[in-house]
């Protein structure tokens, strides 16, 4: 190859050569600063098993692992248009940036999106807009079996673990809560000091590893959650059962990223993956999971109890729903993740080929909550992929009663997408355990850019819902929200999906598209 007879012109042949004429005229020996490496490393290339392109083409081969190093930044950078990039796109970022920092939000130019392709999503406007007023801001989370009820933003801090982010960037959206007036939810590894720095209002979320609740042989302590569930700045309590990018599958923290300090904290060992169960060894079954959801309720004071999951099975969920029936034990939120969400480290498979979408998931809850006559005792929160206030206008409609964002919340604090979550190289310092990474998230700076980022999307969502000539947000509707399908026609989700009748499941005949999975649900078993 013509690669291979290069390397061996320069090393066989130059390199002689130049010494040779080195004797004769001196200068010549700086090209030994260049064909020496080039002869070494080519060896090296040559002989090794490990690269075939390497082994195919010496030295010059490094340069295909070099562009594929920076690959994603050269497309995020000169490739992607504005509109194309995932997860996020440049338009999403750049909304969020501005808002953060404060800066001008409004386009110029008209929208560079194509309004006519297939999976667009609009709303219909009113031509008699209303005010809103910023009490529709908020929602009480808290049932009728809750004594300590919480009045929560309709925007919060999505589940991010104190591991998966750094500890500037932990308090600095802590700080922002704090300063906002809306709360932050831990993630499952555990309530850690950087949690509390700030004092921000904390919704705990317990996963399967039990970080910050948990005992020597991994399962529950319930002493250790007692003491930390009743700190006045948890105000909820978060079960969870799985999550969008990893459904059915442990919590996923890299070695490199195990610290001493995480290592003590989660009760975990030093240097080592920390992978969490796929299931909960505190309880078994729907009927399990009430009683649990209960004991939680009584240990932490009466605080509001929910759980989160991303839809799998429609009959497992079906089978939690006749377990609040028998059991008569309602949560006060459930919260849906949508397959589209994630943060940190997860399978690729697990996060390509598992799960229900958010929209599609929120109707189904929705419509089992409904259909089992508890809809208005339990407050229903999303998260997957919201950033802007369409996002939270478009879940509200589709049954959400308000939303979490974990990724728009991470570019507040100065995220870039470089997509090195789960490598502790984050250039940002956001999602890294190197203490030298992650001093660069300003913690007194970035906390007032999560506020104002929280602030401006709750008032364009505000703005939104009054163009739409809506006062409240019980007035949202599936109708409200339209989708582009491939007969170029724009469809409400109203047409698109069934929306079941109040105990529509609790009397015959039975709604066809769900007559088969809730004959197989039970409540003992999923």
């Amino acid at each position: 190859m013509i690669i291979r007879r290069l390397y061996y012109v320069l090393s066989l042949v130059c390199l002689p050569l130049t010494i040779v004429a080195g004797f004769f005229w001196p200068p010549a020996h700086w090209l030994l600063l260049f064909l020496i490496p080039y002869a070494v490393v080519g060896l090296y290339d040559i002989l090794t098993t490990r690269h075939n392109v390497l082994n195919n083409y010496p030295v010059l081969g490094h340069f295909r692992y070099m562009l594929e190093f920076v690959s994603p930044e050269i497309r995020q950078y000169f490739v992607e248009t504005n509109e194309n990039g995932r997860p996020y796109n440049r338009i999403i970022r750049s909304l969020v940036y501005s808002r953060a920092k404060g800066q001008v939000d409004t386009q110029a130019f008209g929208t560079q999106y194509d309004v006519q392709t297939v999976g667009y999503h609009r709303a219909n406007h009113s031509l008699a807009p209303k005010h809103v007023p910023e009490s529709e801001e908020r929602v009480m989370l808290g049932g009728p079996q809750c004594s300590q009820p919480y009045s929560a933003s309709r925007l919060n801090v999505s589940a991010m673990s104190f591991g998966a982010l750094s500890a500037n960037a932990i308090r600095a959206l802590n700080g922002g809560a704090k300063d906002g007036g809306f709360a932050h939810n831990t993630g499952e590894g555990g309530l850690s000091p950087h949690h509390l720095a700030e004092g921000g209002d904390i919704i705990w979320q317990i996963g399967t590893g039990y970080f910050g609740c948990r005992a020597p042989d991994g399962g529950f302590d319930k002493d250790k959650f007692t003491e930390r569930a009743r700190n006045e700045v948890v105000k909820a309590i978060e079960i969870k059962l799985s999550q969008g990018a990893k459904p059915s599958h442990g919590g996923v923290l890299p070695a490199a990223k195990v610290d001493e300090e995480i290592a003590q904290i989660r009760g975990v060992p030093l240097h080592q993956d920390v992978i969490s169960p796929p299931i909960h060894s505190a309880f078994d079954g729907p009927t399990g999971l009430m009683n649990f959801v209960q004991n939680l309720r009584e240990m932490s004071g009466g605080k509001p109890i929910g759980f989160k999951l991303c839809i799998g099975r429609p009959s497992e969920f079906l089978a939690i729903c006749k377990a609040m029936l028998e059991t008569g034990i309602l949560p006060d939120f459930i919260t849906i993740d949508g397959a589209e969400g994630g943060t940190g480290a997860a399978p690729v498979e697990f996060t390509n080929r598992l799960g229900m979408p958010l929209n599609e998931a929120l109707i189904f809850v929705n419509n089992c909550l409904r259909g089992v006559g508890l809809r208005d005792k339990i407050r229903i929160i999303c998260s997957g992929k919201v950033a802007t206030g369409y996002d939270i206008i478009e879940k509200c409609a589709l049954g959400a009663d308000m939303c979490n964002a974990a990724r728009a919340m991470m570019f507040a604090v100065g995220c870039i997408q470089a997509l090195h979550c789960n490598t502790n190289r984050c250039p940002s310092g956001v999602a890294t355990q190197d203490p030298v990474r992650g001093r660069a998230v300003n913690v007194p700076q970035k906390r007032q850019r999560v506020h104002r980022y929280h602030d401006a999307t709750l008032e364009s969502f505000r703005e939104l819902l009054g163009a739409m000539g809506k006062e409240k947000v019980s007035e949202l509707h599936p109708s409200d929200i339209l989708r582009r399908t491939a007969d170029e026609r724009d469809r409400s989700y109203a047409e698109l999906y069934l929306h079941l009748e109040e105990g529509a499941l609790l009397k015959a005949p039975l709604p066809d598209e769900y007559a088969e999975d809730w004959n197989r649900a039970s409540a003992d078993h999923f």
